[in-house]
């Protein structure tokens, strides 16, 4: 939780200045360009965010997003499978891509001189890509691998593939990112084509270039490879809004593990959904509040204090596309149950809901959120990831720049109110992790939680 929760500060948090040090072009076929000058080495990133992600997907070909990025790097009439990443080491740059619930994003790290190669390598691939089953075989491998070594031997990964599957009914964020096993199996390459030629033109795309650039020449330069790529309709999606929830949700997972482990969740908005944007800022804090470093409630209380946890968290994510979830997490010590670590934690939970936090907290919590912004602005990939995630969420890249405002605005008691409105029951689901002995059959655990 500590490390998704300092990732989304990171996304969110800009300098002052930033207004000013980012500028925009889209080009006649619907590709946005956004450029952020910043010249302390000869260095640039170059990301391509696709409006695409496993939340779009419709069942039976769940995870289908994250297989085409796969899919991505095997070729085309240019460059057969395997020569984009070469090309890009040759040149000394680094180059990887990830998917999210709503995003597909590319990047390569480049000296300053060496842009054009980025940018002639995805506009490649954007319109050319080759997909053949005999790769798809291969890569039907490595990915059912992948999922296996991240989730199937993880059982704390597993439980919250459980959990998000329990927790919506409705919303395609119950359906994991890298897919259910029998989707993954089941993969055709003209599934795959298909989902490439609804998503991937440059109308559904955002190019950004952070790094030791003029803008100008990066926006001739996107004109010049991209520009005469031909956009096509994008489709609306249908609404998909979660169904109401009307009471706790639970269930109990055995599964082969050393310690036993609790997850509760709570349906809350994301800034996308949210009827007054303050709520989700308020929300944000209220996750600091919790966890927040070692001086956090739950960390001081519960692990320091009462000595009930060997681990605990609680994190929140703004920036999704659709509704969203405040998530703890615990691992109580041994000879405290997972009912008393659910005990301890509701028990802090009315704690913020019943008093309001002291002006001195509120006021060490903002400094600790505002803090890390430390981290991103040394780091060029950051500084564009943000704009790319609030730009292909829908949020538009202009509101990271009004995060810092926006959370030096929470008042104690919205933090109280938020935590009164959101985490109640009707809106909980649980789920409890009982360990077997390592050598139990992981199956029989799968089986008993379905």
């Amino acid at each position: 939780m500590k490390i998704v929760r300092l990732l989304i500060l990171l996304l969110f948090y800009s300098s002052s200045a930033y207004a000013t040090e980012v500028q925009e072009r889209v080009l006649a076929n619907g590709l946005k360009v956004l450029v952020k000058q910043e010249h302390r080495s000869p260095v640039v990133v170059s990301q391509i965010w696709y409006k695409v992600g496993s939340s779009y997907e419709p069942s039976g070909i769940t995870g289908i997003s994250h297989m085409l990025e796969h899919m991505m790097f095997k070729g085309t009439d240019s460059h057969p499978a395997g020569e984009f990443s070469e090309i890009v080491a040759e040149n000394g740059g680094r180059e990887n891509a990830f998917t999210g619930r709503d995003y597909t994003a590319y990047f390569q790290t480049l000296e300053k001189s060496r842009l054009a190669i980025s940018f002639e390598l995805e506009a490649d691939r954007m319109q050319h890509l080759h997909l053949l089953a005999e790769e798809l075989d291969k890569e039907l491998q490595v990915v059912m691998e992948e999922r296996r070594m991240r989730t199937e031997d993880n059982p704390r990964a597993k439980l919250q593939e459980y959990l998000m599957a329990m927790a919506y009914s409705s919303s395609p964020y119950r359906n994991p990112v890298i897919g259910w096993p029998s989707d993954i199996e089941n993969y055709k390459v003209d599934d795959l084509q298909q989902w490439y030629q609804q998503w991937y033109t440059p109308n559904n795309a955002t190019l950004i270039v952070a790094g030791d650039v003029q803008a100008e020449e990066v926006f001739k330069l996107a004109e010049q490879y991209f520009g005469a790529i031909p956009k096509r309709e994008i489709k609306t999606l249908k609404p998909q809004t979660e169904m109401a929830q009307v009471g706790v949700r639970r269930m109990t997972v055995k599964l082969p593990a050393k310690v036993p482990y609790i997850l509760m969740a709570y349906k809350v908005p994301s800034l996308n959904t949210v009827g007054d944007e303050w709520e989700a800022y308020a929300l944000d804090v209220l996750a600091a509040v919790l966890d927040g470093g070692n001086s956090a409630r739950l960390p001081a209380r519960l692990q320091r204090g009462q000595q009930i946890a060997s681990s605990v968290g609680a994190g929140y994510d703004l920036g999704g596309r659709l509704e969203e979830l405040f998530m703890f997490e615990a691992t109580p010590v041994k000879g405290k149950t997972l009912l008393d670590m659910e005990i301890a934690l509701k028990t802090e939970i009315r704690a913020l809901q019943s008093k309001v936090i002291s002006a001195q907290e509120l006021s060490r919590v903002k400094a600790q959120v505002l803090a890390s912004s430390v981290y991103e602005q040394d780091s060029l990939f950051y500084q564009a990831m943000k704009l790319g995630m609030a730009e292909t969420v829908g949020l538009g890249w202009q509101k990271s720049e009004q995060y810092r405002e926006k959370i030096n605005q929470v008042t104690a008691e919205q933090v109280r109110l938020v935590a009164d409105k959101y985490l109640v029951e009707s809106q909980l689901s649980i789920a409890y992790l009982e360990p077997q002995s390592m050598s139990a059959n992981a199956n029989s655990g799968a089986r008993h939680a379905h």
